[in-house]
């Protein structure tokens, strides 16, 4: 089955173009189906390109999938126009009375603050708390996983020297994991952060368990049973030209920026870079899907009845 998006939004024709079945909602109502809500909270300045990310590996899926886009109500975006925002997102209030199979939090450029200095860090604290009884499972990347993280656990962010900027090895330390069936024992991943969570905190905390981590770069995803909640701290969602739109707007902007690791073929910036990691991702979000369909309730509004231990 395909991913259901509106059929004015920007991404639709370019998923189409790209071969991710995507249904109209004409279609969509025909099915004698309950297509799981996945919500998409969306956090990253470029809201649009950020969508056609998430909803390609959602696509992916063989389940019918319904995407709803949401934004922070009291946060005005400065990259996105108005009218896109108005015509395809909800804010958290015209949501918060819904219940959803999947939430998805994105990273955010704001990495450098205080979580507590975050002008949204309330409201986002309020949505935390909200997915715990209208959310069965919870995918949160990037910023999104380290402020929920905190919130849950008070697992601490730690600035870095330098930017983690590349694409690194990675391993799997958890085969057996429903999250993880497909993946290689080793592969890579696309990195792009100021700081990090770090394995030693995480490991005082027992409903935590870590799943994917990188010699270079510390802990990538980490599972936690009890609020079905996966904590992705790097970029695997990512574009192939994700990281070099990175480099070069910095490198324009006269910022201190180096090449990003293991990215363009021969470190020549001139060269095509390769996608590495598409199939991990496509495994990842798959996999997560699947396992939200297998344990979700058929029955939407029980979702949040009991919490999974």
């Amino acid at each position: 089955m395909p991913i259901r998006i509106p059929d004015t939004l920007p991404a639709f024709e370019t998923l189409v173009h790209e071969g991710v079945r995507v249904m109209t909602e004409t279609v969509a109502v025909r099915q004698d189906i309950r297509p799981l809500q996945i919500a998409l909270l969306n956090l990253m300045p470029n809201k649009i390109k950020t969508e056609v990310q998430f909803a390609r590996l959602i696509g992916a899926s063989p389940l019918q999938v319904e995407l709803t886009l949401v934004r922070m109500g009291g946060h005005k975006a400065k990259n996105t126009p108005e009218e896109h925002l108005l015509s395809f997102y909800q804010t958290w209030d015209d949501v918060k009375h819904r219940k959803f199979d999947g939430f998805i939090i994105t990273g955010a450029p704001i990495e450098t603050l205080p979580f507590e200095e975050v002008t949204y860090w309330p409201e986002l604290e309020e949505i935390l708390e909200w997915t715990e009884t209208n959310v069965h499972s919870t995918m949160n990347v990037c910023w999104g996983a380290m402020a929920a993280i905190y919130h849950f656990h008070k697992v601490p962010k730690h600035a870095l020297k330098e930017k983690a900027f590349g694409v690194y090895r990675h391993r799997n330390l958890a085969p057996s994991s429903v999250y993880l069936n497909g993946f290689s024992d080793d592969f890579q991943v696309p990195v792009s952060r100021w700081t990090e969570v770090r394995r030693e905190d995480i490991e005082k905390k027992p409903d935590l368990k870590i799943l994917l981590e990188s010699d270079e770069m510390g802990v990538c995803l980490v599972q936690e049973k009890r609020g079905n909640r996966l904590y992705m701290f790097n970029h695997v969602e990512y574009d192939s030209t994700s990281l070099g739109d990175e480099y070069f707007r910095d490198k324009s902007a006269g910022l201190p920026i180096k090449l990003p690791h293991n990215y363009f073929p021969h470190n020549d910036d001139t060269l095509t870079p390769l996608n590495r990691w598409r199939g991990h991702a496509h495994l990842l979000f798959g996999n997560w899907i699947n396992e939200i369909y297998q344990m979700t309730p058929y029955d939407i509004d029980e979702i949040g009845e009991t919490v999974a231990e």
